[in-house]
C-alpha cells in the first residue's frame, strides 16, 4: 500500500543537494506519530512519543547526512580518500605512494670506472641512498648522479651529509652531495593528487604542452615537473632561462631518465629542439621500423635545488616551549613538502612567507607569529671571493652587494655548512676584510654569496626546484 510521511526529503538545488533542518525532521516525524496515533498526543519530548520521534529524527538525518556525503564525493573537488581514488581511476591515474628524497651527487674516481644503477650510499643522518642511473665516470674524475633514499617520505638530506660509499666499487672513491636533496612526499595528499589528476585530462593528448606533462608527471618517483616551449625562431629567456629557438622545455625532479624521456617523446613528435642539463638516447620502436631502430637524443632539466633561509620571528611570553625553535622548523620543512595538506613548493612556482603562517599557529596558542621573512641565492645580498678559517670568513674581492651582520653565508660549492651566518664584523666593514661566522670551517677561496632573509616573496626560474633544511630556519623571540 502508499505510505506517506511528513518528513521533509532532501531537495536538489543550484548548488547540490540539500538536506531538511534537524528541527524540520524532527516536525515531520512528530506529525506522522501523531496522525498514526489518532491525534492529541503530547508532543513534548519528555513524553514517551516524544523521545520516540527524537529517536527516528536522529536516525533519518544519520541517512541523510550520508546520503549527502555521498553525493559529494562524486565532486573531484570535494572528494578525498577512497572516493578520490575511484574518480582518479577514470583517468587511468592512481595515488602515488610514499616518494623518497632525491639528491644530486658527485661522484670521484678513475676514468672509465662504471657506477651501477643500485649503488648504495649512506648520509650522515645513516639513511641509505641509492642511484637510480647507471653512470660512467668520464676523463675528469668526476660524474653527477641522482640517488633516492631507500626510506620513502621528506627526509631531510642537509648538503655535504650523503658523503659515505655504503658498497665498495673499486675505482669509486668517493661521494657527496654540494646542494640538499628535494624532499620526498609521504604517501599523496588530497590536494597533490587533484592537482595531479587535472592535469592528467590532457595525458590522452600528444603534443601539447598539458599532455606532455601529465605524461611526465605519471611516471614513478617524479616529485614534480614543469613544461614550456619556445615557438619562436629566436632563442628566448622564459622562466629565467635561455631557450633554443622552436624547442620544448621539460624540468622534472625525481624519477628515472630513462623514463622521464620516454614519456616526453611518446608526446611530443621528432623534430623539435630540446633543452636541459640531462641527455637520453631514444629509439624510435613504431611498428613498421626494424632494427637498427631511429635514434634521437631527448634532453630535460634536472632543476638545481634553490636553498630557502627562513628567519621567524615569535612573540616572548611563558606560553613558549624549551623546544619552539623545533617544532617551527619541523613545520616549515614539513609545509615545503606539502604535509599540512597544502601544496610543495614547486618548480617555477614562487615561495611566499605567508604560506607558512597557518602551520606555525597550529602549533599551538603560543606560536604568536610577529614576522616570517624569507630569502635566497636568487635576491642576494652580496656575491664575493672569499675563504673560511675556523670561524673568521676573509673577503678579497666583492662583485656585488654589502655583507652584513646577520646575513647567511651560501656557496655552489656546498662547503659552507647551512646556517652559517655572520655574527659580527671583523675588519670587514661591508666589502673586503674579516668577518666573524657562527660556525667553524676551513673553506678554500672561492665564490661565495650572503643571503638576508628578509622578502615576503621569492621568484622561483624553471631550472631550479625550492628546498629547506631545518639548519636554515632562524627563529627568534620578541
Amino acid at each position: 500500500m502508499a505510505t506517506t510521511s511528513n518528513v521533509p526529503r532532501p531537495t536538489f538545488g543550484p548548488r547540490g543537494f540539500v538536506i531538511p533542518s534537524s528541527q524540520q525532521v524532527l516536525d515531520g516525524v512528530q506529525a506522522d506519530i501523531n496522525s498514526a496515533f489518532g491525534g492529541g498526543l503530547n508532543p513534548s519530548l519528555e513524553t514517551p512519543q516524544g523521545q520516540l520521534a527524537s529517536s527516528e529524527a536522529a536516525v533519518v538525518l544519520n541517512t541523510d547526512a550520508d546520503f549527502l556525503f555521498l553525493t559529494q564525493m562524486f565532486d573531484p573537488a570535494f572528494a578525498f580518500g577512497r572516493y578520490q581514488d575511484a574518480l582518479a581511476r577514470i583517468y587511468f591515474i592512481s595515488r602515488n605512494p610514499a616518494q623518497p628524497t632525491t639528491v644530486q651527487c658527485l661522484c670521484t674516481g678513475l676514468q672509465g670506472v662504471l657506477i651501477p644503477q643500485g649503488a648504495l650510499a649512506v648520509a650522515a643522518d645513516g639513511n641509505r641512498y641509492v642511484c637510480t642511473q647507471d653512470g660512467v665516470i668520464p676523463v675528469s674524475g668526476q660524474i653527477t648522479l641522482p640517488f633516492d633514499c631507500v626510506l620513502p617520505g621528506p627526509i631531510p638530506c642537509p648538503a655535504d651529509t650523503l658523503n659515505q660509499v655504503y658498497q665498495s666499487i673499486p675505482g669509486w672513491d668517493s661521494i657527496n652531495n654540494p646542494s640538499a636533496g628535494v624532499l620526498g612526499n609521504n604517501v599523496e595528499s588530497r590536494a597533490a593528487f587533484e592537482a595531479r589528476r587535472a592535469a592528467s585530462v590532457a595525458h590522452n593528448s600528444i603534443g601539447t604542452l598539458p599532455s606532455v606533462l601529465g605524461a611526465v608527471l605519471t611516471v614513478p618517483g617524479v616529485i614534480d615537473a614543469y613544461v614550456t616551449e619556445n615557438t619562436s625562431n629566436a632563442p628566448q629567456v622564459i622562466g629565467g632561462v635561455s631557450l633554443l629557438p622552436n624547442s620544448l622545455y621539460v624540468a622534472a625532479a625525481g624519477g628515472a631518465p630513462n623514463d622521464i624521456v620516454r614519456a616526453i617523446w611518446s608526446k611530443k613528435s621528432p623534430g623539435c629542439a630540446y633543452n636541459g642539463n640531462t641527455s637520453v638516447v631514444v629509439l624510435d620502436q613504431s611498428p613498421g621500423y626494424v632494427p637498427p631502430y631511429p635514434a634521437y637524443s631527448v634532453s630535460y632539466q634536472i632543476p638545481n635545488p634553490l636553498r630557502i633561509i627562513f628567519n621567524v620571528n615569535i612573540n616572548n611570553s611563558t606560553l613558549v616551549p624549551a623546544d619552539a625553535a623545533t617544532q617551527i622548523r619541523n613545520a616549515i620543512v614539513g609545509a615545503f613538502a606539502g604535509l599540512d595538506g597544502g601544496l610543495r613548493a614547486k618548480i617555477g612556482a614562487p615561495v611566499f612567507a605567508s604560506r607558512f603562517y597557518a602551520p606555525i599557529s597550529l602549533l599551538g596558542p603560543w606560536a604568536q607569529i610577529v614576522s616570517i621573512r624569507i630569502g635566497s641565492t636568487n635576491a642576494a645580498a652580496a656575491t664575493f671571493t672569499g675563504s673560511i678559517n675556523g670561524n673568521t670568513l676573509t673577503v678579497s674581492a666583492i662583485s656585488s652587494g654589502t655583507l652584513a651582520v646577520g646575513q647567511n653565508v651560501l656557496d655552489a660549492s656546498g662547503a659552507v655548512v647551512a646556517g652559517t651566518s655572520i655574527i659580527a664584523l671583523g675588519t670587514g666593514t661591508g666589502g673586503t676584510g674579516t668577518y666573524t661566522l657562527s660556525n667553524s670551517l676551513t673553506v678554500a677561496t672561492e665564490t661565495m654569496q650572503t643571503v638576508a632573509a628578509n622578502l615576503f616573496e621569492i621568484g622561483i626560474n624553471i631550472n631550479q626546484i625550492p628546498t629547506v633544511t631545518a639548519a636554515d630556519v632562524a627563529v627568534t623571540l620578541s
